[in-house]
């Protein structure tokens, strides 16, 4: 290991420690693994063209697009719409409640794209529900924050966006986000056995009760919210706009249908939800500029390379070497955010898993569930804690409740892991590019 990736992983390691936020971690070790190259001078400026050209890509204009629309839907209203939605579906069943909070994440994570969203609005009113009904407050929680990451896999979802851009270009967003919406399903449905066998264990309750008038009505008011994911794959299957082109129109049709038709957002809150987009997408931005510099010292370094003959040296055994670098993105998803995680390590492991058979495809849907693993972990789980904070309670007490959870995340993983036509099946269908 050269002198330059030992400063940049210790100048890493001791800014993450010290609680410097991951971009200036990832930024500060970039540069000091540039200064500490030996015999090679590079001019500081390579740092910031590395930073430049790296978010100069037109399909990372969908990120703060997608990020308003999910801000106008999650102020709208409409997370109370899709709740009444799915307690039509599965309200009746044992753990009612739960159920519909599992649901209702998977509908509102396909519209906002967003976990820590889905969290906060599905959560903010499930959580409470629940708990007057006699619901574990550590298990309600445990539920929202496992169930709000199936945002994350069925489209449309932000993470895809940069795995596109962490593999130049090699898989398209549009099979990303059709493949994605298999495996966000099974996830959502593994979460319900869960939620279910808890639920007849501890005797708790059905959900509301309610006649077949009101479940029609409760279906016309979910209609329009849901017509947001139609719209949006459709259109992009049809070939009528691009992935980008499509997050612009979200963003139009969450503004119709959250400030002119159910009006619960005023026009004077859109100058703090476009603020508020704004600086998440420019932390977004930030955190995809400094990874690629880091990246790209890594590279210099011909680290990837050095990773991968190492895993490719350990076993001829295709599925064990899977098997090792699940474990090794389960542990950098406990401790990194994924947007950085993502675009560091997907250059590491395409060669390693293109040597085993596995299409880009298939292995961006992996990746992606791993790290939406890692939301729910700590020591740095974004969901996690913000459930725990909705909820009113410590993570110490609902990582009990949480861990027949974990266990059914990762059954799920192992399963797209070495069945990868789960992921690749619909793609394939509807002919995009991007499969095996």
């Amino acid at each position: 290991m050269s002198s330059a990736i030992v400063v940049l992983t210790l100048a890493f390691v001791v800014l993450i420690l010290l609680n410097v936020p991951v971009a200036f971690s990832m930024g500060i070790a970039a540069l000091l693994g540039l200064l500490a190259l030996p015999y090679v001078f590079f001019p500081l400026q390579t740092l910031v063209l590395q930073m430049a050209t790296s978010i100069d890509k037109f399909a990372l204009l969908a990120i703060p697009f997608f990020i308003l629309s999910g801000l106008l839907m999650g102020h709208g209203g409409i997370a109370r719409r899709l709740i009444d939605f799915a307690n039509v579906l599965v309200g009746r069943m044992v753990g009612g409640l739960a159920m519909v909070n599992i649901m209702t994440c998977m509908f509102f994570g396909a519209i906002s794209g967003s976990a820590a969203a889905g969290v906060s609005s599905v959560g903010g009113f499930m959580i409470p529900m629940m708990n007057r009904m006699g619901y574990r407050r550590d298990f309600n929680a445990a539920v929202t924050i496992t169930a709000a990451t199936t945002g994350l896999l069925i489209p449309p979802s932000n993470v895809m966006i940069v795995y596109s851009l962490a593999t130049g270009g090699a898989c398209s967003i549009a099979a990303l986000f059709i493949a994605g919406i298999v495996p966000g399903v099974l996830m959502g449905l593994a979460l319900m056995v869960v939620a279910w066998v808890v639920s007849r264990k501890n005797h708790y309750g059905k959900g509301e009760t309610f006649t077949f008038v009101e479940g029609f009505r409760r279906f016309v008011g979910a209609i329009l919210p849901l017509g947001l994911i139609i719209i949006v794959l459709g259109g992009i299957l049809v070939g009528w706009f691009t992935a980008t082109e499509a997050s612009a129109i979200a963003v139009a049709y969450s503004f119709v249908l959250s400030v002119l038709v159910y009006r619960e957002v005023k026009w004077r809150d859109l100058p703090k939800l476009i603020l508020q987009s704004a600086i998440t997408t420019a932390v977004v931005m930030m955190l995809i500029a400094t990874s690629m510099a880091l990246s790209w010292v890594l590279t210099y370094e011909n680290v990837p390379q050095s990773i991968s003959a190492f895993l490719m040296g350990l076993t001829d055994t295709g599925w064990v070497v899977l098997l090792i670098i699940n474990i090794l993105l389960l542990i950098v998803g406990c401790f990194m955010d994924m947007t950085p995680a993502v675009l560091i390590f997907t250059p590491i492991f395409l060669p390693v898993i293109a040597k085993y058979g596995m299409g880009v495809l298939p292995f961006g849907i992996v990746m992606i569930t791993n790290l939406c693993i890692g939301l729910c972990t700590p020591p740095v789980g974004t969901c996690l804690y913000l459930g725990c904070g909705i909820a009113q309670t410590t993570v110490g007490k609902v990582i009990r409740h949480i861990l027949p959870f974990y266990a059914a995340m990762i059954a799920v993983l192992m399963l797209l892991t070495y069945v990868p036509g789960l992921s690749t099946w619909l793609p394939e269908q509807l002919g995009l590019v991007g499969g095996k």
